[in-house]
């Protein structure tokens, strides 16, 4: 396996085999990224596709001041803002407010559906997760699932430590709440 300096040199001399492997090497976190922003399907493969080409053709910019993986995080988070910006624009201030306000609204009520999907704990929590405003789900994807530290999350997603300190207390005392929920009606 190569480092990612290697990895970055031989992209930047042509090597199509060496791209290959730096795509199958942060597929995952790319679709993690913008699966936690934009909530369609199909347009978070197309938007996975611009991400990588802005990689691409960003490549050369890379000045190694932060990982590699943090980079593109990067890169997803912001295309994938910026799709819904774009794409989403009605649902805009709903989506990306800053005065994230902790009600149950967030969560949508209990239907048939989401019974079915509480059957299994882990796809309940995906499903809770997916529910919340976008700067929790998004800061707790990165901390916890992730596993980027604060500084990489704030070269991320340009919040302040303080802020997504905050959020991820907030997202992890609302997935509390929720779980202890299901865990009473079980």
């Amino acid at each position: 396996m190569l480092d990612e300096q290697e990895l970055v040199k031989k992209i930047l001399k042509g090597d199509t085999k060496a791209f290959e492997i730096l795509v199958h090497q942060y597929e995952k976190l790319v679709l993690h990224v913008t699966s936690r922003v934009i909530k369609k399907e199909e347009e978070v493969l197309d938007v996975c596709q611009e991400v990588f080409m802005k990689v691409h053709l960003g490549l050369h910019r890379f000045n190694f001041q932060s990982k590699l993986s943090t980079w593109i995080a990067k890169i997803a988070y912001l295309t994938s803002l910026n799709h819904i910006r774009r794409y989403h624009t009605e649902n805009q201030q709903r989506v990306i407010r800053d005065d994230l306000q902790l009600d149950q609204h967030y969560f949508s009520e209990e239907t048939p559906e989401h019974l079915l999907i509480s059957k299994d704990m882990s796809a309940y929590v995906q499903h809770l997760i997916s529910q919340m405003p976008l700067a929790y789900r998004t800061v707790l994807t990165l901390y916890h699932l992730d596993e980027f530290s604060y500084q990489e999350i704030q070269e991320i997603t340009g919040m302040p430590e303080g802020t997504i300190k905050n959020y991820l207390f907030r997202a992890r005392m609302l997935l509390k709440k929720k779980v202890e929920l299901y865990l009473q009606n079980e």
